[in-house]
């Protein structure tokens, strides 16, 4: 894939993300922003599209540009850009939903470096104790 195509996945993945709680907080549009002209993808159509706003990215879409993206055997360089890039845009507002949670979540499930020794259950197991307890905690 060439490195263009690349962000411009990235970035549809990143729009998908703040869409994901239902509302682009004034934090992650400027993020996304930025992004889109660091890139230099700030022109392209299908950004502009989405950066509009006029139509939301439903969360299924995004779940499937992020598997499209990472495809069946991710890179270990290719998996940290996109968690990093993902989790600067997530606390970007000082506050992550739970959608954003389980985005992340399911996205750490995905980690090509994680002991495969470890169940998949137990993956999940113990990051949902993770999001439980972060929504408890919140709540207090």
């Amino acid at each position: 894939m060439n490195p263009q195509t690349k962000n411009k996945q990235l970035l549809k993945i990143l729009i998908g993300t703040a869409w994901i709680d239902g509302i682009i907080q004034a934090e992650e549009r400027d993020y996304l922003k930025r992004m889109s002209q660091s890139s230099g993808l700030s022109e392209d159509e299908d950004i502009k599209a989405l950066l509009s706003e006029l139509k939301p990215v439903q969360p299924s879409q995004c779940y499937q540009w992020l598997e499209e993206y990472l495809g069946d055997n991710p890179t270990i360089n290719d998996y940290q850009e996109l968690l990093e890039t993902l989790s600067a845009l997530i606390y970007s507002d000082g506050d992550v939903q739970m959608q954003e949670a389980q985005l992340l979540t399911k996205l750490q499930l995905l980690d090509p470096a994680q002991d495969s020794s470890q169940s998949a259950f137990d993956k999940v197991l113990k990051n949902i104790q993770k999001i439980y307890k972060k929504a408890i905690s919140q709540k207090n």
